[in-house]
């Protein structure tokens, strides 16, 4: 598919996509994309009955850069819109928040996906990550080539182009910033994780060097109603590279949780 730029509404302190009418859905992107990043899902869910609402995370997309505290600092602009029965969803470090959000008890998050979610990182892995945050510039344009590798290797794709773009446009100190949080957070403690009441859903790619299957099953058997599914070939873009069994997934995850 094409990612072209979707026009947003401004929701509280966070400029959002929405679309689709019905029990809500709120989609949480990673660092450095926007919410143009869950276009698959977004068409999906909307016309499967949900209104879907995607924020851009401070610093992204149509969302205005301001300092956040750490990763509760993240988390609560989204609580703050939570007002209605909500699955959420996220990918990389917007799985990290969701899954932040769920562990405090939130009464109505009935259920929580974390798409490629970061959980006690290797040591090498750990050191890799706050170089990367460290190296980053706050003050102009990052070079994303190596990021787009990591991400989709050697292979130009349409996915690839606009991730290019989004690593281009992104706020140069919002893109430190939520990387800095995302680095220094090596998942939930395992504490966390015992107290996420809900369904909570860990998908990841087979391919995934960085939030990899172990760590999502892992992190499904200290969920109190968790469980983990790996899709084939896929690695950290999946919600972009695989798109029909993401969505699937989702679907019938969030069927189960807003019947």
């Amino acid at each position: 598919m094409t990612w072209t730029t979707r026009p947003r509404s401004d929701i509280g302190d966070l400029a959002a996509i929405e679309a689709g009418q019905g029990p809500l859905v709120m989609m949480l992107h990673g660092v450095g994309l926007r919410a143009e990043a869950w276009g698959a899902q977004i068409d999906t869910l909307s016309a499967a009955g949900y209104r879907v609402l995607c924020p851009d995370m401070p610093g992204h997309g149509g969302t205005k850069f301001r300092n956040a505290c750490g990763l509760e600092g993240y988390a609560c602009p989204i609580k703050d819109l939570i007002d209605e029965p909500v699955v959420l969803v996220g990918h990389s470090m917007g799985a990290l928040i969701a899954l932040f959000i769920a562990a405090s008890g939130h009464k109505r998050v009935k259920g929580v996906a974390a798409l490629n979610a970061v959980y006690r990182r290797s040591p090498d892995a750990r050191q890799a990550v706050l170089a990367r945050a460290a190296a980053l510039d706050d003050t102009g344009t990052n070079d994303p080539t190596a990021t787009l590798k990591r991400w989709f290797g050697d292979n130009p794709s349409d996915e690839h182009a606009a991730c290019l773009r989004w690593l281009k446009e992104v706020n140069p100190a919002g893109y430190k910033a939520a990387y800095t949080v995302f680095a220094e957070n090596d998942g939930l403690a395992d504490a966390q994780l015992a107290q996420i009441e809900c369904p909570a859903l860990f998908i990841t790619g087979e391919k995934e060097p960085n939030s990899t299957p172990r760590m999502s099953r892992d992190m499904a058997r200290l969920a109190q109603k968790g469980q983990a599914e790996i899709i084939a070939n896929a690695a950290h873009m999946m919600p972009m590279t695989h798109p029909s069994e993401v969505n699937s997934s989702l679907l019938r995850f969030v069927r189960r949780c807003l019947p």
